[in-house]
């Protein structure tokens, strides 16, 4: 399928979505996955600034430890916090160059140790206001041409609307409601994560995908669901544990 057709189904996507009380932490993790299915990168993350303006991973393409604990590395130092501070992109860094490593000495030598030799930060932004960033990585050299930063650029931008919502933008007490919201919503669904890997002695990244698909198949926020699990009022035991894999 043409990259421009299946370009126009994703928004369309995105668009039936954006309904009212719209789960926005399982929208966010669609549009990461849809990240790495058009931009060919090899992982995707959605970054959000908390109330003390350190990034904080809200969304990623995966779930795999190694790749979290990479995003959360950028709370300090890093593309994506550089990027968040200016409101403009890096793109094309190659981790293998020396500054790479000088510029972020915690950051760089982690992604090259997972195999990562590309690194791109894109700014959520909607006009002057910047409340995050969207981070790619590629385990190979190619870079990203103009179509291509263009396109992240544009993804990052329904991102930040998804959060934000363009009506409240004007009301900062809001959208400060809304940035806390999701971050704790993101805390919540990490907590549950855990619970279920240890439970089906499992990897998280199963466990939040079990989880996850029984939240959607029973019409469920990945939230609302999170929280009942949290505070005991919800028995896991009725959701299908992940087959195991050799």
């Amino acid at each position: 399928m043409a990259r421009e057709q299946r370009l126009a189904e994703v928004f369309v996507e995105i668009a039936d979505s954006l309904i009212d009380d719209f789960d926005v932490l399982d929208l966010l993790q669609r549009l990461s996955a849809r990240c790495v299915e058009l931009l060919d990168v090899s992982a995707a993350g959605i970054l959000l600034a908390d109330s003390q303006g350190e990034l904080q991973v809200i969304a990623a393409s995966d779930e795999h430890t190694r790749l979290l604990e990479l995003f959360a590395r950028q709370h300090d130092q890093g593309p994506c916090m550089e990027c968040f501070r200016s409101g403009a992109p890096r793109t094309n860094i190659d981790l293998r160059r020396p500054e790479a490593a000088v510029d972020w000495p915690r950051f760089t030598p982690r992604a090259r140790e997972i195999g990562f030799l590309m690194t791109h930060a894109i700014p959520l932004r909607l006009r002057d206001r910047v409340v995050g960033a969207l981070n790619l990585f590629q385990r190979t050299d190619s870079h990203l041409g103009a179509d291509d930063v263009a396109l992240a650029q544009g993804l990052a931008d329904v991102a930040t609307i998804t959060i934000l919502q363009q009506r409240t933008l004007e009301r900062s007490h809001v959208e400060n409601t809304q940035l806390n919201t999701a971050l704790t919503s993101r805390i919540l669904v990490e907590q549950v994560k855990g619970v279920l890997s240890e439970r089906w002695n499992t990897s998280v990244d199963e466990a939040f995908h079990a989880f996850r698909s029984y939240a959607r198949s029973h019409h469920l926020h990945l939230t609302e669901l999170a929280r009942r699990v949290v505070d005991g009022t919800f028995d896991t035991a009725v959701i299908p544990a992940p087959e195991a894999t050799e």
